[in-house]
């Protein structure tokens, strides 16, 4: 009885065991490389890396729409030689001149230039360091404008267009009959013309996202004017000068005025022949 019991004993001891060990080596897993790896727990080395990269200036401004615009003034010894280095600057950035206007040294004037630049962007910074050495710099001014919200604006308005285009272009080739072919030409065309008119509203606003706009105004140095007559006969000359300059304007005046006086000489003759002519018939009533 004795030996059964004992042989019972070392049964349950054997299978209390074994139970143990099955769930000792159901809570263990091994990864790919055949390191044992705790139930539910995701190796170090396995972790995704879900963090972002970047500095905040390049979230900031990144996929940004913006125009810059701008106005420059520099003194140079030659504006209208500095005007031609300001455009060949300009080009060799990319860039182009929209509009400029020269003016040379006179008797009445000091010599300068004026143009309008448009410069690639991303070379705005490095085309306007160049131009600074062109002379003195009197002034920089540059304005940015954020136009992302306008941009993607336009692009969803485009993109919804060119769906309802391309429906009607399909309900088109299967229309049926004469009135439904009228009804879906005048929504195409519709249609097609706003699609149009967003498409250019859209590149001319990229024109201005991809190339600054910067006004540059080159100057010369001041000059002094000229001494005063310092005897008689350069107080003569000088008188003579006068008049004659004085007359020259006046007898443009009257080359100015001169259509208008012959205008109102032959209106005015009218209006006395006519009543001239009342007055007659007056007096022979």
């Amino acid at each position: 009885m004795r030996q059964t019991w004992g042989v019972i004993a070392v049964l349950l001891t054997a299978v209390l065991l074994a139970g143990c060990t099955a769930n000792s080596s159901g809570s263990v897993s091994t990864d790919s490389s055949g390191g044992r790896v705790s139930d539910g727990v995701v190796p170090a080395e396995g972790t995704p890396d879900n963090s972002v990269t970047g500095t905040t200036g390049d979230v900031n401004t990144s996929n940004r729409d913006v125009i810059t615009t701008g106005s420059m003034s520099i003194t140079a010894a030659d504006p209208v030689a500095a005007s031609e280095s300001a455009r060949t600057i300009t080009e060799q950035a990319g860039g182009r001149v929209d509009s400029r206007s020269e003016n040379p040294v006179t008797d009445i004037q000091s010599a300068s230039a004026t143009l309008t630049l448009r410069i690639p962007s991303d070379e705005l910074d490095h085309t306007i360091a160049e131009l600074k050495k062109l002379g003195r710099v009197n002034f920089v001014s540059l304005t940015a404008q954020d136009v992302t919200q306008q941009s993607q604006d336009l692009d969803a308005r485009i993109t919804a267009l060119t769906t309802s285009v391309d429906r009607l272009l399909a309900l088109m080739a299967s229309a049926t009959t004469t009135a439904d072919l009228i009804s879906i030409e005048s929504a195409l065309s519709s249609r097609q013309g706003e699609l149009e008119s967003l498409q250019s509203q859209r590149d001319f606003l990229s024109d201005q996202i991809d190339y600054s706009t910067v006004q540059l105004e080159l100057v010369s140095e001041g000059t002094v004017a000229a001494g005063g007559p310092d005897n008689f006969w350069t107080g003569i000359i000088a008188g003579w000068t006068a008049l004659v300059t004085a007359l020259g304007g006046l007898l443009i005046g009257l080359g100015v005025a001169l259509p208008w006086l012959v205008v109102l000489a032959i209106f005015g003759a009218i209006v006395l022949l006519i009543v001239r002519l009342f007055a007659r018939r007056r007096k022979a009533a």
